[in-house]
């Protein structure tokens, strides 16, 4: 069932209760606060502009674990040649404004749910070193990255951007390969992160490894 988030207390409900979709509450805030409360429970906000909050706790998580990505002989040959560079938390603002400009019309998407708000928000949480981004540059020119949110020993993905071919792998491989987290969570799957070695496992595994601490 849905539950309706009380707009005082924090606290959600039981991510098992979530509809089979994966929607498990409806309402809230976008502070800082709630969005920690969510992440560490693994649930996370996913709406369009115009709709009310939308609260998501998927049965099974689409993730990456670092030492399972695959990297293709291609890909292997463009992180050699050196011509992209990648920085950590340099571009956050830039990043998170890139991805939402990405064309979704071919997965079916209308518009994007990286509305300003959501924007916003997650530049909050980055302020509060809770967010954090991976650039990919060329030439000194923005042409990929990622953003997402860091619960203990998971990175938490929310969305990427590329602007030149192979961009938003790069970024993607330099966050597998920083040694920094147990887990990549992708949320839900997609060809292109199957293609890098994403699986999906049952949310109680997902969560088991969310709450171990640093």
């Amino acid at each position: 069932m849905v539950f309706g988030l009380d707009e005082v207390y924090l606290a959600f409900p039981d991510p098992a209760l979530a509809d089979p979709d994966g929607l498990l509450a409806i309402g809230g805030d976008l502070t800082p606060e709630r969005l920690q409360s969510a992440y560490s429970n693994g649930i996370f906000p996913w709406f369009s502009e115009g709709d009310p909050i939308l609260w998501f706790a998927p049965h099974e998580r689409c993730v990456v674990f670092p030492e399972k990505l695959k990297i293709s002989k291609s890909m292997r040959q463009v992180l050699n040649s050196g011509m992209f560079r990648i920085s950590w938390d340099q571009a956050f603002e830039q990043v998170i404004k890139c991805c939402a400009k990405v064309d979704r019309s071919k997965q079916g998407q209308d518009g994007t749910w990286i509305t300003d708000d959501m924007q916003q928000a997650y530049t909050n949480l980055h302020q509060l070193g809770m967010a954090h981004s991976v650039e990919v540059w060329h030439e000194n020119n923005l042409v990929g990255g990622l953003y997402g949110v860091v619960v203990n020993k998971v990175f938490c993905g929310e969305s990427m951007f590329s602007l030149m071919s192979n961009a938003s792998k790069a970024a993607f491989i330099a966050l597998c390969q920083s040694q920094c987290f147990e887990l990549i969570d992708c949320q839900l799957p997609n060809d292109h992160l199957m293609s890098l070695g994403a699986e999906l496992i049952p949310a109680k595994h997902y969560l088991e490894i969310l709450k171990q601490p640093l």
